[in-house]
């Protein structure tokens, strides 16, 4: 049941924009496309994941695109800034590659990117990587994210819609996402009976309803496979409470930061190694009894 990490692929890969479509105030999908597609391939995972290429400095890059080349001929300066995005959905029939983007305005690079991109446009990425799909040994399911975690959330929802079609046992699914508010739903495929717990944040602080609703869900019997990604600060108190209050083996759990408040994505991504050692030996380190006070 434990996550393996999927093996990199280290050639960049180099799409067109096909289209872009506004799903909510703050969400942008972006689809990509073309021949430099042809080798790309997922499906294995439900939280795949890429890592976009951005031109910076004001450099211009020789084609072939090779990154290695880049590296060792450029500036630190004029290097790509990488930023990684969930893969929402593949079509390998299609090449075409799906990317939702959460947008603030001008705030950040891939957000603003995203928003202002048109078709024929072209942009380089690395992957796919990944690690999680829902186990099909599970007795259950918790989801549990913010809007960076919807895709993968969506995503794995639609593996589990596919595998009851199959013929696999109905279990148990519970699903937490928090967003800023009504607004920002999305119309997701869910398997049959399970619904969908929308949070609506507001003015309080990105993920307290959700460690709020995770604390008060009563847990079906057996065993639980478990996915929990977003802002660091919440991840890390959900983490807690699965890990020492509920007593949850460590690898029947997905459960990381995408982001971190406070932190754009090279600080988060320079600190993120750091952070997760601190709190693994903060967490690992109590019992039961000191998590609960």
């Amino acid at each position: 049941m434990a996550d393996r990490p999927a093996r990199k692929t280290r050639t960049p890969h180099r799409a067109q924009v096909v289209r872009t479509d506004r799903l909510t105030p703050h969400m942008v999908r972006v689809v990509l496309g073309g021949d430099g597609l042809a080798d790309f391939h997922a499906g294995e995972w439900t939280d795949h994941y890429i890592k976009l290429l951005f031109p910076t400095g004001g450099a211009v890059y020789p084609e072939p695109f090779d990154l290695e080349r880049i590296r060792a001929e450029f500036p630190r300066e004029q290097w790509p800034v990488t930023r990684t995005y969930t893969v929402r959905a593949w079509d390998p029939a299609a090449r075409e590659l799906t990317v939702d983007f959460v947008t603030h305005g001008d705030e950040g690079l891939a957000g603003p990117w995203a928003a202002r991109v048109q078709p024929g446009e072209e942009i380089h990425f690395m992957g796919p990587g990944g690690a999680y799909a829902p186990s099909a040994e599970a007795d259950w399911h918790l989801l549990a994210g913010d809007e960076s975690a919807l895709p993968a959330i969506a995503t794995a929802l639609e593996r589990l819609t596919d595998s009851r079609a199959d013929g696999a046992p109905e279990v148990p699914v519970h699903v937490f996402i928090e967003v800023a508010d009504a607004t920002e739903e999305l119309k997701v495929t869910a398997p049959e009976g399970v619904q969908v717990n929308w949070l609506h944040r507001g003015a309080a602080p990105v993920g307290e309803a959700l460690v709020a609703a995770v604390r008060g869900l009563e847990f079906p019997p057996g065993q639980i496979h478990a996915f929990v990604h977003g802002e660091a600060g919440f991840v890390k108190e959900i983490r807690r409470h699965l890990r020492l209050e509920r007593q949850i083996p460590r690898e029947r759990l997905s459960i990381s930061g995408y982001w971190r408040r406070g932190h754009d994505e090279d600080g988060w991504q320079a600190s993120k190694r750091e952070w997760n050692q601190q709190v693994e030996a903060e967490q690992e380190g109590a019992g039961p009894e000191e998590a609960a006070a």
